[in-house]
């Protein structure tokens, strides 16, 4: 996610943290400066920030753990304002499992609540079940009644908490998996307005809460839909055959030539039969400003890339074009660049399909022609 910093790996997943997580922090300083606290209260106000969004990463880790016991990867944990996010490189297919894995987050905090109780109780600690201050009070009450609401919070059956993953589970027993997505997002979409319309007449978190809500359910379904209508099919059959390649002593203005002659975008830079990295547009625009158009394309090209299969499955392989770096992906079969894979190939080869589709026709596959294609020097 950009914006991000890594602030740890432990296990083998990043924990990062985005900038606007900061934002938390000054209103918490802001906070405790207008109401008159002396700085070792603010202090303790912002450790108590600190530590529930410690309590947070230890929830992501809760999902991140089950998913690996079902051999699931988490590519890393992003500490937000609202929560945490960790991106799982997949939710698993059997239902059963993505209820344990989604049940796993609120299980730790139930874990932390429990710890915490049993420690308040241990040193006479007075309990503030609803009414606390997070500028001040008893640290280990507080964290508590907040594992307890964050438990609570996140079971609600709405997307993108892990009570929408549940509801989603749950019904995936008994019914095919995008059906079931497209119920717990609407369920979801219906609590967000009930969120937002108590927002209107009360508190106004709620319609932010309402918001956050319905995009998430949105944009759940909407994945769920795509990774559907892409299930086996393979890259080769979606991925560009006529492109243009450049060598890494290549300079820039060749592939400004290339831009504008075939409106391509991303270009791969090889060495024979390997692939080095890609140059992509906006490489190209900062090295005419920063170097000219005499640069090698070796010097401002993108080396950090990933490359897919053709043989590999296009869902499998879509959620790792969608976060790349790159707006491309190299296609390789043997060792050899066989072809390139952009989101706009996605898009074309999804469109041209539901056209077919909608004419009575059972399917249709896709052949670009390859054009010559330049071999670098």
């Amino acid at each position: 996610m950009r914006w991000s910093w890594k602030i740890a790996e432990v296990l083998g997943i990043r924990v990062y943290i985005h900038a606007t997580f900061w934002l938390l922090i000054l209103f918490v300083l802001y906070s405790s400066w207008s109401r008159g606290h002396t700085a070792a209260q603010t202090a303790l106000g912002v450790i108590f920030i600190l530590a529930i969004f410690g309590c947070v990463v230890l929830h992501e880790f809760g999902h991140a753990l089950m998913a690996r016991h079902y051999g699931i990867r988490t590519r890393d944990i992003t500490l937000l304002p609202i929560g945490g996010l960790a991106r799982l490189e997949r939710m698993p297919d059997d239902p059963k499992q993505e209820l344990l894995v989604a049940l796993a987050g609120p299980a730790v905090n139930v874990v932390i609540a429990a710890a915490l109780f049993l420690g308040s109780a241990a040193v006479g600690a007075r309990f503030e079940w609803v009414d606390f201050n997070w500028l001040g009070g008893n640290l280990l009450t507080g964290l508590m009644d907040v594992n307890i609401w964050l438990v609570l919070f996140n079971l609600i059956p709405a997307f993108p908490m892990d009570g929408g993953r549940v509801l989603r589970a749950l019904l995936a027993i008994r019914m095919e998996y995008t059906r079931a997505t497209r119920i717990a997002a609407r369920t979801g979409q219906g609590i967000a307005f009930l969120f937002g319309l108590a927002g209107l007449f009360g508190n106004p978190f709620l319609l932010f809460i309402a918001l956050f809500v319905w995009l998430g359910a949105e944009q759940e379904a909407a994945g769920v839909q795509l990774r559907s209508a892409i299930a086996g099919i393979p890259v080769e059959r979606v991925m560009l055959r006529d492109f243009q390649v450049l060598g890494p002593g290549d300079q820039v203005a060749a592939a400004i030539g290339h831009a504008v002659a075939s409106g391509q975008q991303e270009f791969p830079v090889v060495s024979g039969s390997q692939v080095l990295g890609i140059l992509t547009r906006r490489d190209l625009v900062r090295a005419i400003q920063q170097h000219g158009a005499e640069a090698p394309v070796s010097m401002v090209m993108e080396h950090d890339i990933q490359m897919v299969d053709s043989y590999e499955m296009l869902d499998n392989v879509i959620g790792r074009l969608s976060e790349s770096k790159t707006r491309a992906l190299p296609v390789i079969h043997g060792g050899l660049l066989v072809g390139m894979l952009t989101m706009e190939n996605v898009a074309e080869f999804l469109m041209i399909r539901k056209a077919v589709k909608d004419m009575g026709h059972a399917g249709v596959g896709r052949t670009v022609h390859t054009g010559r294609e330049r071999e670098p020097n």
